[in-house]
């Protein structure tokens, strides 16, 4: 009787096996209900990769026919997203197949979640647009399509869904290949990113050329959609770029060790490797890679490693670390393509805070060269950008900081806009050109000769000096500083009915022509029980109903802005 052999099983070749497959992140785009969970979820359960218990779970749920599986359930695990059948957060998959290792980031189509949209593709490498065979290319395929070549997306796949529902109707699916096609041509123009395009008809709730080819559309001979990305080229390699590494933390255990510790955004560094820290301009040489594990003798992105220096530089978090024959560019004016996230429409005389790599620093928006008719993608002016809006800016930062184009490098290319009073971010945006200043470096407050003049002051702080006279209820006051303090505003509270102030004549005038003088601004206080609050600056008084809080506070600040205390770009001199 033969005996049967069983093959051995090595866990420590199969763990070699997984780490030497290449990785391919992507993300879905597409309008709403065009089946983009419903293809994830197809692709993870003909790969294989789901649990029994998780598709037992979701048998007989969702919204499909009787006997289906609601694939769309495997990816969409928010309670809202499986009670509206729509995806609205960024869902993040592993898979792997024989040949490689994939991370999807399968994103939302609905136009309210844009901005999830632009999150998940921020990292991919390739993304897979689909369209609905039955409603061909909508505006939300256009606008994602738009975002993906932004972000410099190299590879579409553009998957015509829904092909059993046109009765795989071949002249349709060319109609939408000729369509799409010319509108990623054009998108190509606009951005100067082309693309390399693939279209491929599918059926995600049936399977039709998702994992495995099909039959049901004859006239189609190309590969299914798994096969196009197993034959994608890997994830970009940015080990032979130029060498970044933005400052996370100084660590300083003990009096005789300082290193900083980060991520690497780009490039290989070793020990003896001459960098430049930026923004100062000073260099060092690399004398140690310190890791948990032990020191290193290479690393590259992205690794997390602490860096030792071969001598003492003041370096904080914030700061660059980059290779010193080829720097990036230091500079407080940057022009940039946003994508708006936020409901409130962009203000160009309100301040934002601009957060790079590890660094954030207070910005304005000066300008708007355009906005881009995602429908005709026109270039249109504007003063303003709405929510999912994408248009191209010019922006000054409040302190210079060391960054490279996107189209260089998308780590430290890449930003996000932040409100500074509601901490809420309210724009991507992808640096396109940089003006480069002309200093050497040093923070111009020290830079320039001479004493630090009020101007200089207001752009380092974004305010002018003066006094706000505060009289009403205590309770209100608070709420108006705090919401000075919030957004950045350097204020200092001074109590006109203090003992001191009555004992001391001209105490009060002098205390406030000195405060205003370094550029503070001055809340004059005056707390009594009435109901209404009186606001007065350089001037403009105004009477305030205390009870609405909210339209109290808008009001103040608006007339802080009217008499240009909160300063506006041009006259402080940016």
């Amino acid at each position: 009787m033969a005996s049967l052999t069983i093959p051995s099983f090595s866990i420590d070749a199969f763990l070699n096996q997984e780490r030497e497959k290449d990785l391919l992140r992507f993300s879905t785009a597409g309008s709403v209900d065009d089946g983009k969970s419903t293809l994830i979820g197809r692709l993870l359960y003909d790969t294989q990769s789901v649990y029994e218990d998780q598709v037992r779970s979701i048998e007989g749920k969702g919204t499909t026919a009787p006997g289906q599986i609601d694939f769309a359930l495997l990816t969409d695990g928010l309670r809202a997203e499986r009670e509206q059948g729509i995806t609205i957060d960024v869902a993040y998959r592993y898979f792997s197949t024989a040949r490689r290792k994939f991370i999807i980031a399968d994103t939302p189509g609905h136009e309210q979640y844009t901005r999830n949209m632009a999150t998940g593709a921020s990292t991919a490498d390739a993304a897979v647009v689909l369209i609905d065979a039955a409603k061909g290319v909508l505006v939300q395929s256009r606008r994602h399509a738009y975002i993906a070549s932004l972000l410099r997306v190299k590879y579409v796949l553009v998957a015509v869904n829904k092909m059993d529902l046109i009765g795989y109707d071949e002249s349709a699916f060319r109609a939408i290949e000729r369509d799409f096609s010319l509108v990623l041509d054009q998108i190509a123009a606009d951005t100067g990113n082309p693309v390399e395009a693939i279209f491929v008809p599918v059926s995600a709730l049936a399977g039709d050329n998702v994992v495995h080819s099909t039959s049901s559309m004859p006239w189609y001979t190309g590969p299914s959609l798994l096969e196009l990305l197993e034959a994608l080229p890997p994830s970009r390699d940015t080990r032979s770029a130029p060498f970044r590494f933005p400052v996370q933390r100084v660590l300083r255990p003990s009096h005789n060790f300082r290193g900083f510790a980060g991520q690497i955004a780009s490039g290989t560094v070793r020990p003896g490797d001459t960098i430049t820290v930026l923004p100062s301009g000073r260099s060092a040489q690399v004398e140690r890679i310190v890791t948990f594990d032990g020191d290193l003798a290479e690393a590259f992105a992205p690794l997390s490693v602490t860096l030792v220096l071969n001598h003492q530089l003041d370096i904080s978090r914030g700061d660059l670390i980059a290779s010193a024959n080829a720097t990036p560019s230091v500079t407080r004016h940057i022009g940039a393509s946003l994508v708006w996230m936020d409901q409130r429409p962009l203000a160009l005389k309100r301040r934002y805070l601009l957060k790079h790599t590890s660094h954030t620093v207070p910005v304005f928006v000066t300008s708007i060269a355009h906005r881009t008719n995602i429908g005709t993608l026109a270039h249109e002016a504007a003063d303003s950008l709405e929510m999912n809006v994408i248009g191209s800016v010019s922006i000054e930062l409040l302190r210079p900081i060391a960054l490279d184009l996107y189209a260089e490098n998308r780590a430290t290319g890449a930003f996000i806009l932040i409100d500074a009073a509601t901490n809420s971010t309210v724009a991507a945006g992808m640096i396109t050109s940089v003006i480069a200043d002309t200093s050497d470096g040093e923070d111009e407050s020290i830079a320039e000769a001479g004493p630090v003049t009020d101007l200089e002051r207001a752009a380092r702080w974004g305010h002018q000096g003066g006094v706000l006279s505060l009289t009403g209820p205590g309770e209100l006051i608070d709420l108006i500083e705090r919401s000075l303090f919030t957004t950045g505003v350097i204020t200092q509270r001074v109590n006109t009915r203090d003992a001191a102030m009555a004992e001391h004549a001209g105490l009060l005038e002098a205390l406030l022509r000195l405060q205003v003088k370094a550029g503070l601004l001055v809340l004059q206080v005056a707390v009594n029980s009435e109901e209404e609050l009186v606001a007065e600056a350089r001037g403009r008084r105004l009477v305030l109903d205390s009870t609405s809080r909210s339209s109290a506070i808008a009001a103040v600040h608006q007339l802080l802005r009217e008499t240009e205390i909160l300063y506006d770009t041009e006259r402080a001199g940016l």
